[in-house]
């Protein structure tokens, strides 16, 4: 028996009791006549005593041996801890050490396994073996599990039934680009991973299942930021004979159930907002409305004088900081400079300072007199000893860049409480959008989307009109969920796949078996998928989903630890029928 008990669990009730443990040294201490030494596992830390009254000197001298990351096994008695240490569960105890067995010794780490560690994120991913061995590490992969369990749980309670999807599947041109996977034995042919189980849990829908859920791997070769991973998990789900309410009723209910059951927070109603709402009011699709600064929108009180920049624009728009009238110059024209910054993109910016004593000052008092500046206010719903920092230009740019400006500033004020949730639906999303290089429609969520009730007829005479039966679950400003209720009508299906620019070949060649399960009694359905990377992250109260994976891809899309991807030897390659031509 390698242990009797964890190095978590033993309590002053334990004392003189006779307790196996097996861990890695943390550290030891020596002072000459007593070495201490912290012994670790994943559900705490015990500390160890060998001293020269209690103990044999060969035994004192072996724990002097024992290096940082050291694997033992040892033997002793539980006795009270003289100095007690109040911050760890086994604080009130210590073992004095009958018996040491080394198990496996270990290199010097080339960081330091605690929680405050000196290892730069590059390096703790070479090594992530180890740095999982810190505690918010450790810490944040068994949070995930515990999420994973909760949402098994849910759904399970709810009669969905776990099923697995393939994932060498056929590639198909919609969303992202597809990881390709040669097949030996079909010369010339690939598989691809599937970005999503979309097509399969409708064909399972199809097949009477009715109630559907994975936690599944999904891949897309895209470029990565800190949410995005080039493999990540969603939580997918699928339901028949439903309509949308029924969706969002039921996966209120999962979030809910999460947000109890994980955080201990209680929410009662999710807040529902239009697409074109959410743009026009937050200027994007996934608002965080944990904080106001909503837009105004400031056309009509800023273009009736003679600054061009504002005539001259399709927008004008403003947002009230609060407590922003306080702002030096300084930091005024650092904030001028933020929103110009080529990830941001704007000219310029106007403010204007709502002072306590009710007077203005802006940034064009030569145009606009203190009548002018007080419509803004009231538009903006500023306050005395507010800011309101005004955008123009581009109607849809405008709106971004004062997106961008309004999340940076929240962020500043410390109005972005990780330990507060604010979920919504956005929902009426249109179908298609316009790709104005190509001037061609593609579809916004994917081409298995149903158009709103009584909008079909809309496809031929307006097609940028039609709003998708779908809906998106956001919390604190990010997306954590998005789904539809599914096209389940052959012909309805031909004609949006006609409308995205398939031929009748093209759409029979790519998912011609999904039209033809159409054929057989397919029944309405509809679905949405969570991305259990980032519902995690942001239940943890963090937005890197990286700390939440336990073995991620940097940047590059690169698993530094195990040094992939890599080149594959030439053998493989003839077996693959393959040649690659790179240019050294």
């Amino acid at each position: 028996m390698y242990r009797s008990h964890t190095c978590g669990e033993l309590r002053e009730s334990d004392i003189n009791t006779k307790v196996t443990l097996s861990g890695w040294v943390q550290k030891t201490r020596d002072k000459g006549f007593v070495v201490w030494v912290d012994l670790r596992d994943r559900y705490g830390i015990t500390q160890l005593v060998f001293d020269e009254d209690r103990t044999s000197s060969k035994l004192l001298e072996q724990a002097r041996s024992l290096g940082r990351e050291y694997v033992v096994q040892v033997t002793g008695e539980v006795i009270e801890r003289t100095s007690k240490n109040p911050n760890i569960p086994t604080g009130g105890i210590e073992v004095l050490v009958e018996e040491v067995i080394l198990l496996n010794k270990s290199k010097t780490p080339p960081f330091t396994i605690e929680n405050e560690t000196d290892g730069g994120e590059d390096l703790r991913m070479k090594y992530r073996y180890l740095d999982i061995r810190r505690n918010p590490v450790k810490n944040n992969l068994i949070f995930r599990s515990k999420v994973s369990m909760e949402v098994r749980k849910y759904l399970s309670d709810h009669s969905f039934v776990e099923v697995e999807t393939p994932y060498l599947i056929k590639s198909t041109p919609e969303g992202a680009r597809d990881f390709v996977v040669p097949s030996r034995m079909n010369e010339g042919q690939f598989y691809a991973l599937p970005q999503s189980p979309q097509t399969f849990k409708q064909l399972l829908m199809v097949g009477g299942m009715d109630k559907y859920f994975q936690i599944v791997k999904c891949f897309r070769d895209e470029d990565l930021r800190a949410d995005r991973q080039p493999e990540f998990t969603q939580i997918d789900c699928e339901m028949a004979f439903v309509e949308q309410e029924d969706i969002l009723d039921t996966f209120e209910g999962l979030t809910k159930h999460l947000l109890k059951e994980i955080k201990g927070v209680e929410i009662s109603a999710f807040p529902r907002i239009t697409y074109d709402d959410a743009m026009r009011i937050y200027g994007n699709d996934k608002p965080d409305i944990r904080f106001g600064m909503e837009f105004g929108e400031l056309n009509a009180v800023t273009q009736h004088k003679d600054f061009g920049v504002f005539n001259s624009a399709e927008l004008v728009v403003g947002i009230a900081v609060p407590g922003g009238a306080s702002y030096t110059r300084k930091e005024l024209d650092a904030l001028v400079n933020w929103v110009k910054r080529p990830q941001v993109g704007a000219k310029g910016m106007v403010y204007v300072k709502y002072n306590e004593d009710g007077s203005f000052k802006s940034t064009v008092d030569k145009f606009y007199d203190q009548e002018d500046l007080a419509k803004w206010a009231e538009i903006t719903e500023a306050k005395p000893g507010d800011l309101i920092c005004v955008l123009s230009g581009d109607a849809n740019k405008t709106r971004t860049q004062l997106s961008a400006l309004r999340m940076e500033l929240a962020e500043r004020l410390g109005l972005r409480n990780p330990n507060e949730f604010a979920p919504l639906w956005v929902i009426d999303f249109p179908l298609l959008e316009l790709d104005e290089e190509t001037g061609n429609y593609h579809a916004m969520h994917h081409p298995f989307t149903s158009p709103k009730p009584g909008q079909l007829e809309l496809l031929e005479t307006d097609p940028g009109a039609v709003r998708a039966n779908a809906y998106d679950l956001v919390l604190n400003g990010n997306e954590i969920g998005g789904g539809s209720i599914r096209i389940h009508d052959r012909e309805v299906q031909s004609t949006m796949f006609k409308h995205l620019g398939f031929t009748p070949e093209e759409a029979q060649a790519q998912f011609g078996f999904l039209m033809d399960a159409f054929q057989y009694g397919a029944p309405p359905h509809g679905g949405i998928a969570f991305g259990l990377d980032r519902l995690v992250s942001i239940l943890g109260g963090q937005e890197t989903i990286r700390d939440f994976i336990a073995f991620p891809k940097n940047n590059s899309g690169r698993d530094v630890m195990i040094d992939a991807p890599a080149a594959i030897d030439q053998e493989q390659l003839n077996e693959l029928k393959l040649k690659l031509d790179i240019e050294a």
